[in-house]
């Protein structure tokens, strides 16, 4: 006959078996609004603070510190697993929980009774709320967490103790409590659920918290996203109080646990479906937490941008400050040298400093170019500038190979570099993006010793006359373009040696492009046959196509084989080119329109000849008379020689040329201007070459690997 005690304890399980059964009625009824009035009902905060942050953490330790052990005995492990490195602030948690401890352990209470009674789920979730109505939404499930982390945490230390430690033993035998190692593998899948939904109502507990944390001053609790989070809280609160109560009726039918409750799966299947759901509402809170931030990292980034804006535009002492902003407020303020040694930043103070901008594919062409600049004339002179880079990078896509490709161009730049791309502050980066231009095309910002901008892109300067531009402001580029005429010099600067000496002995001079090589091959015969005819002396350069590189290598080794011109190598034809659109870009960036402008009208007939897959030809005698033409009239001109032969004994050769092809009617053409469309300061009218009529503007994407 069974006992008093024993009849009272399996009544016991059969009731917290009953209520979990219960659940399933209110767990697949929907969040509706009858049931969102009824807990905000219970809502009626005083005001009072409560810190939950250490409390939380105590919860945390507690809880995720049974998780393993449980683990650990259904698999067939004995004794415990020690607890994690418990970092717990004592003293922080004493203060938190002083004035709590009653409403911890009346919760406690609240639930035991409750389950131990076969009570309703739903009920018992919504006396906590009522019970808890004076306390904000985060403290509620905080507290609830709290005593539910007491109830289990005594119930787990019973169980793990009780077959090494005598009171523990002497407990659990009052409690009726199993033994979990002998019936691991049937309970195994109740505490395998019991663990999920733990931890599922841990993460939804740290969301919510985190919500109450974000600052008030980047985003307001009025304005979405925060506030439809706030709107979705009040629902989270009552599943995670719910979830408290399903897991400690799950524990109450341990007590005085019979065959048919060892044996049953509803139970878990019970507390998977509500883990299921638990995950679901923190997946949505998270979602809603991950746009909360985004917006309040645009509010910040947009007032650092603001900071920036000022900062620059206002007079400076020096130019220390602005180039302090430059960095991110965590990161320490020191640079790299050449030789990879650091310094601090105030190396630059005071002093001329190009900012050279640039993503991580910029050319070592361009490193050459502007290093044999930054380490020729300016060493010996009063040329004092130094040169800082700040690589522009996408942070979503860095790896590996991003990580080797900075440390490879870094390590042949001759000046001061930042130490990692993610140094730079985002609000610059956006900054230089927005007011500076910069898309892809390297730029260099010049700063003056006060940190006033000169000119947002000196380096089109640069390629054009050097560091004869120096300080690289603006308004020497603006004098420069005043006393500038369309020559020869300018054309070609100091990338042909031989000039000088090719203009003092009255030869004529054509430079020449194209990657036809029967084209290349017709037209310099039919020339140099002209020039013997003319008994002139004539000295041809083959100076490529841009962005052709390998064409133009395999070319130009061709026409040296066959020795049909002079040509240029690598670096002078990449050079050739690029001054070329700095020209133009310079000349838009000033404002300078086509119509009446002859060296902007020049430029871009030249870029617009490379744009075709034809050849072309510009002829010069002396340094400023010349002629051009593209590829089919000025090979056709040759060939047909004996058609103004007489004229050019009497005029000479360019003025005859240039008048013959003024007679040659061109009725069908297609001219092409291809310019990067990540350069800035691409001109709005552009006139056809061959007929001086506008031009049509296309998008043009492409991928030229050579």
């Amino acid at each position: 006959m069974a006992t008093p005690i024993s009849l009272s304890i399996s009544s016991l399980a059969s009731k917290s078996q009953q209520m979990v059964r219960n659940e399933r009625r209110m767990l697949a009824a929907s969040d509706d609004g009858a049931m969102m009035k009824q807990i905000q009902s219970t809502h009626a905060p005083d005001g009072r603070v409560v810190d939950v942050k250490p409390i939380l953490q105590v919860i945390d330790n507690v809880l995720r510190n049974i998780i393993p052990n449980i683990d650990h005995a259904m698999n067939g492990g004995t004794g415990h697993i020690d607890a994690l490195d418990d970092r717990t602030n004592s003293s922080a948690v004493d203060g938190a929980l002083d004035a709590l401890a009653y409403i911890v352990h009346k919760i406690c209470c609240e639930v035991s009774c409750k389950c131990s009674g076969g009570g309703d789920a739903h009920a018992t979730t919504m006396g906590i709320l009522n019970m808890l109505s004076s306390y904000s939404w985060d403290a509620k499930v905080v507290l609830t967490l709290a005593a539910f982390a007491v109830n289990f945490g005594e119930f787990w230390l019973i169980v793990q103790l009780c077959t090494s430690n005598s009171l523990a033993k002497s407990v659990a035998l009052l409690k009726q409590l199993p033994d979990i190692l002998e019936h691991s593998q049937t309970l195994k899948p109740h505490f395998d659920a019991l663990n999920k939904l733990i931890n599922a109502m841990i993460d939804v507990t740290k969301c919510i918290v985190e919500f109450t944390e974000l600052p008030s001053e980047f985003i307001s609790i009025d304005v979405p996203p925060l506030s439809t989070a706030m709107a979705h809280i009040p629902t989270a609160t009552y599943w995670i109080i719910w979830s408290v109560v399903a897991c400690a009726a799950q524990i109450t039918g341990l007590v005085g646990m019979r065959h048919e409750f060892i044996t049953s799966t509803s139970e878990a299947w019970e507390l998977s479906s509500l883990a299921h759901k638990v995950s679901s509402i923190h997946e949505h809170l998270q979602s809603l937490l991950r746009l909360c931030y985004q917006r309040i990292d645009e509010k910040k980034l947009l007032e650092a941008f603001e900071d920036f804006k000022r900062t620059i535009e206002t007079p400076q002492m020096d130019n220390l400050r602005i180039l302090l902003k430059i960095f991110r407020k965590e990161e320490t303020y020191y640079l790299l040298n050449p030789d990879n040694t650091k310094v601090l930043i105030d190396v630059l103070r005071r002093k001329h400093v190009l900012l050279l901008i640039s993503d991580l594919d910029i050319s070592h062409e361009e490193i050459r170019v502007l290093e044999a600049l930054y380490k020729g004339e300016r060493v010996s002179s009063e040329l004092n500038y130094e040169i800082l880079w700040l690589p522009i990078v996408e942070r979503s896509t860095w790896n590996d190979d991003y990580e080797q490709k900075f440390l490879s161009l870094k390590s042949i730049m001759s000046w001061y570099t930042v130490n990692h791309p993610f140094a730079i502050e985002p609000a610059v980066i956006k900054y230089i993006m927005e007011v500076w231009g910069f898309v892809k095309k390297p730029i260099a910002v010049t700063l003056d010793p006060q940190g006033k901008v000169l000119c947002p892109n000196a380096l089109n300067m640069m390629w054009i006359w050097g560091n004869s531009a120096f300080p690289f402001s603006s308004e020497k580029e603006e004098s420069f373009w005043k006393a500038e005429a369309w020559t020869l010099e300018l054309l070609v600067d100091r990338l042909e040696p031989n000039l000088s000496t090719w203009v003092s002995q009255q030869k004529v001079v054509c430079f020449y492009g194209g990657v036809q090589m029967e084209w290349i091959e017709s037209f310099a015969t039919a020339t140099k046959g002209v020039a013997k005819a003319l008994d002139i002396g004539i000295e041809m350069v083959y100076v490529g196509k841009n962005n052709a590189r390998e064409r133009v290598k395999k070319i130009t080794g061709l026409i040296k084989e066959k020795k049909l011109s002079h040509a240029w190598e690598d670096g002078n034809v990449w050079f050739f080119w690029n001054r070329l659109e700095s020209m133009l870009y310079s000349k838009t960036q000033h404002g300078k329109a086509i119509e009446n402008d002859v060296i902007k009208q020049e430029v871009m007939t030249l870029l617009a000849y490379d744009g075709s897959e034809n050849g072309w030809a510009v002829f010069f005698t002396g340094s400023d008379e010349m002629v051009r033409a593209n590829g089919d009239k000025v090979l056709s001109s040759m060939k047909s020689f004996e058609e103004w032969e007489k004229l050019a004994k009497q005029m000479g050769f360019i003025p005859a040329l240039r008048k013959h092809l003024e007679g040659i009617t061109d009725e069908h053409h297609c001219t092409r201007l291809i310019l990067p469309g990540n350069s800035g300061g691409i001109p709005e009218r552009v006139q056809c070459a061959e007929c001086g009529r506008p031009m049509e503007m296309y998008f043009m994407y492409r991928c030229c690997v050579e």
